[in-house]
């Protein structure tokens, strides 16, 4: 998965933006988008393209 690629996309930045939120309201402090978003594509990446982008798996690869 390309994650440049990926990071193009509105829908993934807001789920990162989404994300950011709740694992900053879990700790108490934030997080800060770019551990959000190692975290988010450690963790959630491949289950958000094979759902909601499918199109993208051939596309986001590299």
């Amino acid at each position: 998965m390309d994650r440049e690629k990926l990071l193009q996309e509105k829908e993934v930045v807001e789920e990162i933006n989404r994300h950011k939120w709740l694992r900053s309201e879990l700790v108490g402090y934030d997080i800060g988008f770019d551990e959000a978003a190692n975290d988010w594509f450690k963790n959630y990446a491949a289950a958000w393209v094979a759902h909601h982008n499918k199109d993208c798996r051939s596309k986001c690869k590299k």
